[in-house]
């Protein structure tokens, strides 16, 4: 599988920009006691990866003690941090970002550096067999359920690292994620998957190349073990639990961004107690919003907020890219005419702030 995010639906005919982002800014960091922050850092770090006993990279953003003006060039990104920065002290509360189907710990650097200059540790990590090395392990188990259970190591890994578990609060944990990572954020949640729903779609939509690509693939597995695709499917539904349980009780909210979520059905989100804040585009052609976010959204009886970023692809949820990215990799960095990606993230990364703020008790501290 290829991916791609209240009561009361916040849909907007356009997002706000410029003088009218940073005043909305503004207004939140006063009506939530916001702290300042005079940097942010960044350092990297190490988990082992619960599915094969090996290790995968991340790093941490953290609220720095000095200033830390530019960016730091990390490959192809230009990231507002600056690594090994001193951090500030005190515990803080700690949001994880996943990324999405083949990304990289720093797709998101600029809503990690953001939350980190208001008060936040966040942490990323690369998501083994599902990176931008390796992608041969998607729409298998150890991706499937590995996912969800590589954002709890990561979780566990810094509340007994003797550096990190000094700047966390482990009573105020979020999840962030986009595209798959949007679904390992609901797994995290507590959401219920249910993969024959998988078969389900491609029957629906045969010449959804985002979503079925790998098809032939899985109908060439199933043959060779005597199955069905619908059996192959539901035997990855019964290998859900092999690496533990995928929700994690610490983690009090998820930001789902496009989030790959067709796999859901009406009773997937039945055990789910936390806040959920859902964001997608509203023209995403890898991961349909009638499918998966829009499909989602009635479902989720803990929704806190949905919003909708109008004409948008899938790819806008991405950091902006620098000139070496864009030169890189120019389908990811293209969004369609009118949309201006630095905008909406101004905007995502408000309302994530905000939604974060609220729901993790976050106030003057």
């Amino acid at each position: 599988m290829s991916t791609a995010s209240s009561p009361t639906t916040l849909r907007r005919p356009r997002l706000l920009a410029g003088l009218g982002a940073a005043l909305w800014l503004l207004l939140a960091s006063m009506a939530f006691g916001a702290p300042t922050v005079s940097g942010v850092g960044i350092a990297p770090i190490r988990i082992t990866d619960p599915v094969s006993g090996g290790q995968t990279d991340g790093f941490v953003f953290y609220p720095s003690s000095e200033p830390t003006p530019g960016v730091t060039t990390l490959g192809p990104y230009e990231v507002a941090a600056k690594l090994n920065a001193p951090p500030a002290p005190g515990p803080k509360p700690l949001v994880v970002i996943s990324h999405g189907n083949g990304g990289s710990r720093l797709g998101h650097h600029d809503l990690a550096s953001f939350l980190a200059s208001h008060g936040f540790v966040v942490a990323t990590l690369n998501h083994p067999k599902d990176d931008f090395e390796d992608t041969s392990g998607v729409g298998h188990i150890e991706v499937l359920a590995g996912r969800p259970v590589q954002v709890k190591a990561t979780i566990s890994m810094l509340l007994a690292d003797p550096h990190w578990k000094t700047l966390i609060d482990p009573a105020r944990i979020g999840v962030a994620g986009f595209s798959a990572g949007g679904y390992t954020s609901l797994m995290v949640a507590g959401a219920k998957p249910q993969f024959t729903r998988f078969v389900d779609f491609c029957e629906h939509y045969p010449k959804d190349d985002n979503v079925c690509g790998k098809l032939a693939d899985f109908q060439v597995e199933a043959k060779q073990a005597g199955l069905s695709l619908r059996q192959l499917m539901q035997q990855r539904q019964d290998q859900l639990y092999r690496y533990g349980d995928t929700a994690d009780p610490r983690v009090k909210a998820a930001f789902a961004m496009a989030p790959l979520s067709l796999i859901f059905d009406a009773h997937s989100f039945d055990s789910v107690t936390v806040p959920i804040y859902l964001y997608y585009g509203a023209n995403d052609h890898v991961l349909r919003p009638e499918a998966n976010a829009r499909h989602i959204q009635p479902l989720i009886h803990t929704l806190a907020g949905v919003k909708e970023v109008p004409n948008a692809d899938h790819w806008v949820f991405l950091a902006p890219c620098s000139p070496a990215l864009a030169k890189q990799i120019p389908e990811l960095c293209t969004d369609p005419a009118g949309v201006d990606r630095r905008q909406v993230h101004a905007q995502i990364n408000a309302d994530a702030l905000a939604f974060f703020r609220r729901t993790l008790h976050v106030s003057g501290d």
